[in-house]
């Protein structure tokens, strides 16, 4: 029942059946976003777009709403990292967190820390062998290994609020 309702919200914003990078922001209601901003939007939707085709369509979708609601944080810790790793060479520098996190930042004014001082403490605390870049395993064991590091990222890359809005329909419909 859950699913056919899911099904039923998303036909509705998208009857084609798949989904493009410029509907996503649309059904989002994200417009006129700084260039950090767009580029974390473009990313989280190619991180969706499993198939690489350039569309979400139902099954990328349901499966991301599954992650976002139910999934472990062993699930979710894996999504954020291929988030963060923007060129998808399996490791994260500083450069790309940065960007990252000052696009989410630009998105959700998360403002208790600068990106700088984010990307410097997240390095610091878990990139055990110090070459600047983080390993899919050096990521995942550090953040669960630290309570503080754990609800930071947790916080600041929620996106129940997307779920909300696609939920909800869109923010601006009647």
């Amino acid at each position: 029942m859950e699913i056919h309702h899911w099904y039923t919200k998303f036909m509705k914003e998208c009857p084609s059946g798949q989904l493009c990078l410029h509907e996503f922001k649309h059904v989002l209601d994200l417009h006129g976003l700084t260039p950090e901003a767009n580029s974390y939007v473009e990313q989280v939707f190619h991180t969706f777009d499993m198939n690489k085709d350039g569309f979400i369509d139902f099954l990328e979708f349901i499966a991301a709403i599954n992650l976002v609601i139910r999934g472990k944080i062993d699930q979710k810790l894996k999504w954020y990292f291929k988030l963060y790793d923007a060129d998808g060479n399996g490791c994260i520098d500083k450069k790309e967190l940065l960007s990252i996190f000052s696009a989410i930042q630009a998105i959700n004014g998360y403002t208790n820390m600068s990106a700088e001082e984010f990307t410097n403490m997240v390095f610091q605390k878990i990139d055990v062998n110090n070459d600047g870049e983080l390993t899919l395993e050096e990521f995942i064991n550090g953040v669960e290994s630290d309570e503080d590091l754990m609800e930071l990222i947790s916080k600041s890359f929620d996106l129940s609020n997307v779920l909300k809005v696609i939920q909800n329909g869109r923010r601006n419909s009647v």
